[in-house]
Parts: structure tokens; sequence; C-alpha cells
């Protein structure tokens, strides 16, 4: 199949973290970095933080491999068109449509991506609950600066990089229109998302954002585990040595978002899933595209 043919496209976001749905069960549609940042562009296409490319596993070369635990895989872009490990939010709104098409049913559910296969549980109020597997934590991290002010950040893998920086006022962060400083650099060799923290109460905390290939955006679920994870970290609290569960609320720009790590390493995220609209592509937008590339 060609970008020539009307391709249909749905628009959904979780707390905000907003993307294009591109339902292509037979992984017959071509998309180049190009057509993707087009179609994610907020002027000039249709909008978006991500774009979630839906597929059979089976059907594509990347999770053939993982078509037996999962029949769809989340192929996911950036905004930028650049290929990404994950996204948390994603996976939620990944559901939401599966479900929506009547693909899925209300429960449990195995979605591929390149992170691994991720566990899903969508509830009767919508709400949709995904194993994030297991943080894992380097010893080596990063000084983050912004505006003249530096902090520690810890360096948390969530199948893709975070650099987590507990600060006083979200507002030191500054207006993270571009990836903030941090060093040294050849910890993230391949690009981090940066998460910016502060306190709200017990259990309690609120951050923005930097995503790799994104810019700000209104949140980010692997992101929000990792700051989770970080902030029982620095409070005290480990799973794996106490034996109990440690629950967060976390507060983005676009809602909340709670995360539970479990004794045996396991994160969970439970957020919001909302499709806003479905219609279809005028396929003069993908030729033009291609046009301009070519």
């Amino acid at each position: 199949m060609n970008n020539t043919s009307p391709l249909t496209f749905l628009k959904g976001h979780g707390t905000e973290n907003d993307f294009v749905i591109l339902p292509d069960p037979d992984n017959a549609v071509d998309l180049p970095a190009s057509t993707v940042a087009r179609l994610c562009d907020r002027r000039a296409g249709i909008g978006g933080d991500g774009l979630l490319h839906v597929v059979r596993s089976a059907a594509h070369p990347e999770a053939k491999a993982m078509a037996d635990e999962a029949e769809w895989f989340m192929d996911y872009r950036n905004s930028d068109g650049s290929i990404a490990e994950m996204c948390g939010n994603g996976v939620r709104v990944f559901a939401g449509y599966l479900q929506r098409a009547g693909l899925v049913e209300e429960g449990d559910l195995a979605i591929a991506t390149r992170g691994g296969v991720k566990k899903a549980h969508i509830a009767k109020n919508g709400d949709v609950t995904v194993s994030m597997g297991r943080a894992v934590l380097p010893e080596e991290g990063v000084t983050v600066t912004v505006d003249g002010r530096s902090w520690p950040a810890r360096n948390v893998n969530m199948g893709n990089p975070h650099a987590v920086a507990f600060v006083e006022d979200l507002a030191h962060a500054g207006e993270l229109r571009a990836v903030p400083p941090y060093s040294p650099a050849a910890v993230y060799p391949e690009g981090v998302n940066v998460e910016f923290v502060v306190d709200r109460g017990p259990g309690h905390v609120a951050m923005r954002v930097y995503e790799r290939g994104s810019g700000e955006t209104r949140s980010c679920g692997t992101g929000a585990c990792a700051v989770a994870v970080a902030a029982a970290r620095r409070d005290g609290a480990d799973p794996a040595v106490t034996g109990a569960p440690v629950t967060y609320t976390v507060d983005l720009p676009g809602g909340t978002l709670v995360i539970t790590e479990f004794p045996d390493g396991q994160v969970e995220m439970t957020g919001p899933a909302v499709i806003v609209a479905e219609g279809v592509i005028d396929p003069a937008l993908l030729a033009a595209v291609e046009t301009a590339v070519a």
C-alpha cells in the first residue's frame, strides 16, 4: 500500500500526552520520519507528542518474536519522526484504541513494544493499568543545569533512559524548549528524558518533563514511573528490601498518574486513556511531504 491512499487516523491522549493513532494491521503503510513529523505537526498536520502505529506483531519484523505473547505491536514514533523504545502514556492510549475498535475486551491484554511485552488491564471506568517492567538504576548519574542552577539527577531506565532531578520549584526547569544541559554527556549516548520534580506531600510529587525527541510534554508515563522509583529511593523505600509495595501519586501538567512499585521490582502505572477524534488523512498531505523530501 502506498501513501497516496486515504488513511484512517484517530487522536487520543493520556493525561494530555497526545498521539496520532494510525491503524495499520498489516504494516502496509510507509512511515518515514518526515511523514511522522508532518502528521504530528500542530500547525501543518494533525498534531501530537507522538504517533502510535498499530500493527499486528506477526506483520512487523521488530515484533515477530513477540507475536505468540502479544497480538498487537505499538510501533511508537516521537513527534520528530524518530523511533522510541517505549511510551507509557502511549501504551494506555494504544490499549484504549484496541478496545474502542473491538479488537480486545475489558480486562487483561498484552502489548508488544520495543521495550518488550507490556501487560495492561482495562478497567470498567476506562482507566488502564500498565505493567511497565522493572526499573534499572545505573550507578552513574548526571548533573543537570538550567539558568545557572544545577542539580544531581538520578539515572533511571524504564526501557528508555531518564534523568530525575529533585528541585525546589518546577519553574526552575525553565522553558524546556531544548534538552536541558547535562554532564557528563557520555552517560546517555542516545539522549535522555529529563524530569524535574517537587514534593507535594507524603507519597505525592509533581513533575515537568523534557521528552527526548518531543520537547516538553504534558505528561510522560515512563517518566512518571522513573520519578516514583527515584523518589522512593530518595525517601529510603525499596520494596525489594521491605517486601511491601510503594505507591506514589504523580501530578503532571496534563493530569495525575498513580505509580506502584512491587517487591518483585515490577512497576505499575494507572491512568486514563481518552480517544477524542477519528478521521481520514488527506492523501495530498502525505504526497506533499514525500515530494518535499525527494
